[in-house]
């Protein structure tokens, strides 16, 4: 009897405890948009596009602090061709839809040819890259879920923080931002 007795104080005292903090929590509400939005075509979420790499334009249409990290949509409009080296995401999914142009893709040991209106879906943890192969602009709707640091990344390199590293500090910040590099890009090769 004393057992059950100490057994029935210990809990209600635990609970009493527990109470206010899971009064807290469900009170405690993540910053993410909750009205609603509209980005015009061609514009960025912030009104300010991020340019990248060699002539590559990424506008922003739901931004990481929209959703408190779940997801990440950005336009990639390319000019060259080539695209980035061969990599995995630790933690993100990503999905690819053409919307103008075309591109080879490369996801595990499957490869696709994408044109306008066609999709392409890449698991975390598995290698992928692709590569713009046509003349002219060319244009990718891109998708991470969750968002991961893929915005902060995006938004670090075009401030030309890659610029002067070495391919070891390449890496490095890859890693940082959730990205191991296993290879070269599938064609043309851009630096950063």
């Amino acid at each position: 009897m004393k057992r059950n007795t100490f057994l029935h104080t210990f809990l209600a005292a635990t609970t009493y405890v527990a109470v206010p903090f899971h009064l807290l929590a469900k009170n405690i509400r993540k910053f993410r948009e909750d009205k609603g939005f509209k980005v015009e075509a061609g514009e960025d979420r912030s009104g300010k596009a991020i340019a990248l790499f060699e002539g590559d334009t990424f506008t922003c249409k739901v931004s990481t602090r929209d959703t408190d990290g779940d997801m990440y949509v950005f336009e990639s409009s390319r000019l060259k061709k080539g695209g980035p080296s061969y990599h995995y995401h630790f933690e993100q999914d990503e999905w690819w839809y053409v919307l103008k142009g075309e591109f080879l893709f490369k996801v595990g040991d499957k490869t696709f040819m994408a044109k306008a209106g066609d999709s392409v879906f890449g698991p975390r943890m598995v290698p992928h890259a692709f590569s713009k192969t046509g003349e002219g602009e060319a244009t990718l709707l891109m998708f991470f879920q969750p968002a991961g640091k893929m915005e902060e990344m995006f938004t670090k390199i075009s401030q030309g923080i890659a610029k002067h590293m070495t391919e070891e500090e390449q890496d490095k910040f890859r890693e940082e931002h959730g990205i191991k590099r296993v290879g070269p890009p599938l064609e043309y090769f851009k630096k950063w």
